[in-house]
């Protein structure tokens, strides 16, 4: 069932929402498991700590996710790791999900004035190197990170300031109830909840699982489903003159 109303701002997460990274992020925790002289883990394992930033995704990788266990010059040493390596091996195996590239094309020929933007947990500099080589950076006004405010999502801070920055670009007030959070983890469900905002979860995503403890408005099997939940057309409508 579409929403009630066409949305003013459509505010997307990055990994497993626009592109498939697993295999890369999966890598790179393996590297630096490898480098610590840690045994590698298991994809699925991996798999299951991705969505709350680099930071946590390692901190459960070497098995303290709570900040307990190691001194944090560990941890420093293993994240700057981790992120070096990922700087480089980032676009590896990591590709758009089939579907995407068309949908923000039909939302942006279909309705215009609808302003989309990217709010991820990925640290922010990976993220727009991702969003640009894969041309989806053209679709957005903003991409922010993970260490692109003093806090991550679920926390709404960012969604917030996204929703100001729309509203200022478009030259109205835009409301939360006039926005929606797509993605594919609780983590994106309860940002978008915390805020008022609509949101959309991805099934094909990195933790779909996770929907379940954070059921959102809407699911989306493929990413030409949020056409059809956002009352959009999947190519633009003639003109008749």
């Amino acid at each position: 069932m579409p929403l009630p109303v066409t949305p003013r701002l459509i505010v997307f997460d990055l990994d497993g929402t626009l592109i498939d990274s697993r295999i890369d992020l999966c890598n790179s925790v393996n590297a630096t498991l490898a480098y610590l002289g840690k045994p590698e883990l298991p994809e699925a394992v991996i798999s299951s700590y991705i969505g709350d930033g680099a930071s946590i995704l390692v901190r459960r990788a070497i098995g303290d996710p709570e900040g307990d266990t190691h001194d944090e010059q560990y941890v420093t040493k293993a994240l700057t790791f981790f992120l070096d390596y990922y700087r480089i091996h980032k676009l590896d195996y990591t590709y758009v999900y089939p579907g995407v590239l068309a949908s923000l094309e039909a939302i942006h020929a279909n309705h215009p004035g609808i302003l989309m933007a990217v709010l991820t947990n990925k640290p922010v500099n990976p993220s727009r190197d991702i969003c640009t080589y894969f041309g989806l950076s053209r679709f957005f006004f903003q991409n922010y990170g993970g260490n692109s405010f003093h806090t991550k999502k679920p926390d709404p801070h960012g969604l917030q300031i996204l929703i100001a920055e729309a509203s200022a670009i478009a030259g109205i007030t835009i409301t939360p109830a006039e926005t929606v959070m797509i993605g594919d983890t609780d983590t994106d469900i309860l940002t978008a909840r915390s805020c008022g905002a609509h949101s959309i979860g991805c099934t094909f995503g990195l933790k779909p699982h996770s929907l379940v403890d954070a059921p959102p408005d809407h699911l989306a099997h493929t990413p030409t489903d949020w056409l059809q939940i956002l009352g959009i057309h999947s190519s633009p409508t003639p003109q008749i003159l």
